[in-house]
């Protein structure tokens, strides 16, 4: 059964949490009815995510059997037999699918599911080879998390949101990609066929400049007169201080550790990750549902 559970890799179910983003910055992240239809679109992200898991292991097989970490997965390792992974994928999509419905009867949310899934789906079937391409597709799919988050409870978000979540989400992928360069080195392997279009020097750049890129965004969005204008609260800038500590930790990790390879795992595993979001959580909370407190008016 473990390999099953592995199969629908659910530790990378943490990348659907950015459905509760545009509720969390709209300030009604506590309101029982959206909670609801946002663990309803959470359990159908998680189905879709799943099934194309399913589909991209169904696919690299052979490539996954060449990587140190990826030959431990099911398909690749063949604890998990071909038809059987065909099964499962079938009835998380349908199971996906009846759960956004019923969610969502204005479709708005199963659209944007729909939108992720054919995505993800070209990705899989060819898409991932074109590198550049192949991480715009991976942070276009995070952006679609919060989108389909502001669709189901019918949130409106700004595009500074948008934009933030994008960046934060290419420079994840920047590093995974740093991190494929890294193994090919060492292997001699390429552990996928975009990496012929990367070498160290073009990735470092790239995260230095949107590692920068993203601080700044993330101060002109709270120091925005539309921001306040929508939120209502003051000083949010304060919460800076964790944004700017959790990209240097991340580059950190890229840099001087080499260990950037998974940002789940990296979500999972290092504690000053974890606390740098918890503490930026917690300062935004104050300052958005407490703002009567007076040093924050």
């Amino acid at each position: 059964m473990k390999y099953y559970i592995k199969l629908l890799r659910p530790k990378d179910w943490a990348k659907n949490l950015f459905l509760f983003i545009p509720s969390f910055f709209a300030g009604n992240f506590f309101i029982q009815k959206d909670l609801e239809l946002l663990l309803a679109g959470f359990i159908t992200f998680c189905c879709f995510a799943s099934s194309i898991y399913i589909i991209n292991d169904y696919r690299d097989i052979e490539n996954d059997r060449k990587h140190p970490e990826k030959s431990k997965r099911p398909l690749a390792a063949g604890t998990v037999k071909k038809s059987a992974a065909v099964v499962i994928c079938i009835i998380l999509i349908l199971t996906g699918t009846l759960i956004g419905y019923f969610s969502d009867p204005s479709l708005k949310f199963l659209f944007v599911m729909g939108i992720y899934f054919v995505m993800n789906l070209a990705y899989s079937f060819g898409l991932k080879n074109i590198s550049i391409l192949d991480i715009l597709i991976l942070s276009a799919g995070f952006v679609l998390r919060v989108r389909g988050g502001a669709a189901i409870t019918n949130t409106d978000t700004s595009s500074w949101l948008n934009i933030m979540v994008f960046l934060l989400a290419l420079f994840m992928s920047i590093a995974k990609r740093r991190d494929d360069i890294l193994l090919k080195q060492s292997t001699g392997n390429d552990m996928r066929k975009s990496v012929k279009g990367y070498n160290l020097d073009f990735l470092n750049t790239m995260l230095g400049l949107f590692g920068g890129i993203i601080i700044v965004a993330y101060i002109m969005y709270t120091v925005d007169p539309e921001t306040y204008k929508r939120l209502h609260a003051y000083r949010l800038y304060y919460t800076s201080l964790f944004v700017v500590a959790g990209v240097m930790r991340y580059m950190q990790i890229t840099f001087v550790l080499g260990n950037s390879g998974s940002p789940t795992k990296i979500l999972y595993k290092d504690r000053f990750i974890q606390l740098t979001l918890l503490l930026w959580v917690v300062s935004f909370y104050v300052i958005l549902y407490l703002r009567d407190i007076v040093i924050f008016k």
